[in-house]
């Protein structure tokens, strides 16, 4: 497996903001996002954003209150996962994920996949406190 780098997370209050961030090598992969493992759940994704046109996908749980991004520098790409007005809920492990083939709306959209996804960070913790 290849290994992506994680970044950001922590602790918050609920309603705060944090910010994760995840660098991956340039042109290697079609699409980065986040998943995430809550407390005696199963890893679900968060978002997703594709490399070649931008187009970003969110999981119904974060649409409105999370937004994904990404940028180039040099030989590597980032991408940032903005988290605001969070809930205890939103209290997981959050895994960085990358993918080299296409499809990559449909692969986040269907039931979690290992294998769907080429790379993977280390995991953050993010804990939310109401």
């Amino acid at each position: 497996q290849e290994r992506l780098e994680e970044s950001g997370g922590g602790s918050a209050q609920a309603g705060g903001s944090l910010r994760l961030s995840c660098v991956g090598p340039l042109f290697t992969y079609n699409c980065m996002g986040y998943y995430r493992e809550g407390p005696g759940k199963e890893r679900e994704g968060v978002a997703v954003i594709s490399s070649s046109r931008g187009e970003s996908w969110y999981s119904d749980s974060v649409k409105g209150r999370f937004t994904i991004s990404r940028d180039e520098a040099d030989d590597t790409v980032t991408v940032h996962l903005q988290m605001n007005n969070l809930k205890s809920e939103d209290t997981a492990i959050y895994y960085c994920a990358a993918r080299r083939g296409a499809l990559c709306g449909s692969k986040f959209q269907q039931p979690y996949q290992f294998s769907a996804w080429d790379a993977w960070g280390q995991g953050t913790q993010v804990t939310v406190s109401s």
